[in-house]
């Protein structure tokens, strides 16, 4: 079996995997130099490095590593440690680098103004791919998005019918008003999206929060949401706008630790989200102090 071919697959699939390569080797080992595994999400493995104990201990590190995607190298002695006697007695050491195999993330964008045109274009260079849903035909288009992986021009509930977002997905919405916005919001927090991000102030934040909690939808599914969008660094223009968001995609995509100026009104109250109770987001006033 093909591991490349096997990764393929796997990206195109949309689901995670890692791959452990031998990459130093000192003395005699039961494998060769270079020789890989891949490792799927469901445990599921292609290719060998070996065997016996070795191979067990590269599959716990490499679901580790799918879960926190990031690339690990693992060393072994197999000459001083006793537990790898049974089926390594070839005796030697050797270096193991695992890395992660990540579906490409996909970015649906709601809208098709001014900002989603722009965000799209960065997103292209970012190494999104890139959905774009709009219901007006003469903005979602392939002349205005030629390179999107689709381009839907349809009612938004019935483009939400074709849609299944991923955990490796991620979503912003952009559109052209505020019912629209609350419509798409409704919807995406029932998904698997890895971020969800809406344009707005904070106010229309709050009033949008208050109005779906008071439908039933949890309070809880709020609490990752990005509302306001992006990071504040000033952002005015449609252009500017679609950098701010996709610096705060790139930290979520890349696990960013450090503290960030976010916006999101939801990350910075999260005691009234947890509440889950619409009467002390009542009470909550903020000014109109910000676009994105």
């Amino acid at each position: 079996m093909d591991i490349y071919e096997e990764i393929v697959k796997l990206r195109q699939q949309g689901r995670r995997g890692a791959v452990a390569t031998i990459v130093n080797v000192r003395g005699s080992i039961p494998a060769f130099k270079t020789a890989k595994m891949l490792i799927r999400e469901d445990g599921s493995i292609s290719g060998t490095i070996g065997g016996g104990c070795v191979e067990a201990e590269v599959w716990q590190a490499a679901r580790q590593v799918m879960e926190t995607e990031k690339p690990r190298t693992l060393s072994f002695n197999l000459n001083q440690n006793p537990k790898y006697d049974t089926g390594l007695v070839c005796g030697g050491t050797l270096d193991i680098f695992i890395e992660p195999i990540l579906p490409p993330a996909l970015l649906y964008v709601f809208g098709a103004g001014h900002v989603a045109l722009s965000l799209y274009r960065v997103a292209q260079g970012s190494g999104f791919e890139v959905v774009i849903v709009d219901d007006r035909e003469s903005y979602a288009s392939r002349e205005r998005f030629p390179e999107a992986r689709e381009v839907i021009a349809d009612d938004f509930e019935h483009a939400f019918a074709r849609l299944t977002p991923s955990e490796s997905s991620y979503i912003v919405i952009v559109t052209r008003g505020h019912r629209d916005d609350m419509r798409c919001l409704r919807w995406a927090v029932g998904t698997k999206a890895r971020y969800i991000g809406m344009i707005g102030s904070k106010r229309k934040t709050i009033a949008i929060f208050k109005e779906l909690v008071a439908e039933g939808v949890a309070a809880k599914l709020f609490e990752g949401v990005h509302a306001p969008v992006g990071l504040d660094i000033g952002a005015v223009t449609p252009e500017e706008i679609a950098i701010a968001i996709m610096a705060e995609l790139i930290a979520v995509r890349r696990r960013c630790e450090r503290t960030l100026p976010h916006m999101s009104w939801f990350l910075t109250h999260k005691s009234l989200v947890d509440a889950d109770s619409s009467s002390e987001t009542a009470t909550v006033e903020e000014p109109e102090d910000k676009k994105v």
